[in-house]
């Protein structure tokens, strides 16, 4: 059996996974990430699925793009920025399911390079199980490229293309 020749280190575990990356996963919201390491340690708080910083609430989720030529999908772990409410409530649903609550608004919170201007698009979110984070959509009346992209599907070729602007190659 041959083993593919392409590997990564996933920034997540630590251990060398066979293949092509088929995910990017942000620290954190881009408005948090911008300030100094001294300033998000005084006005944010984080864990790897929820981030406060002063009055603004974020919640990590998942926005998947299918393969139009391949099984599964590009995973974009992204941070939503939301209003307290709907961060309240994702707080009280954390370690149950999630599935059967009605989506909720939200917007992007982090630039995604190979999609250009990415902050502040409007979502809709999905919360998932209690082992699954929430994931993201676009209105089908959004015209932005990523928005069409989640819609339509990537081809192997556009993947690439993602991945050369994550610094893959």
């Amino acid at each position: 059996m041959n083993k593919p020749t392409q590997s990564f280190v996933c920034s997540v575990c630590g251990k060398t996974h066979d293949g092509l990356r088929t995910d990017t996963a942000f620290t954190l919201p881009d408005i948090v990430w911008a300030i100094s390491e001294e300033e998000r340690d005084q006005r944010a708080k984080w864990t790897t699925d929820l981030c406060q910083m002063d009055e603004k609430y974020f919640i990590r989720c998942l926005l998947p793009i299918a393969f139009t030529d391949q099984p599964g999908y590009y995973g974009w772990g992204v941070w939503a920025q939301v209003e307290w409410p709907t961060f309240q409530r994702y707080l009280e649903l954390y370690e149950t399911d999630g599935t059967t609550e009605p989506p909720v608004t939200g917007v992007l919170a982090n630039e995604i390079e190979a999609y250009g201007e990415t902050i502040g698009l409007p979502v809709t979110i999905q919360f998932g199980s209690d082992s699954q984070r929430p994931t993201i959509s676009f209105a089908e009346s959004e015209r932005h490229c990523l928005a069409r992209e989640t819609a339509v599907g990537m081809s192997y070729a556009r993947y690439h293309e993602v991945l050369v602007t994550r610094g893959n190659k």
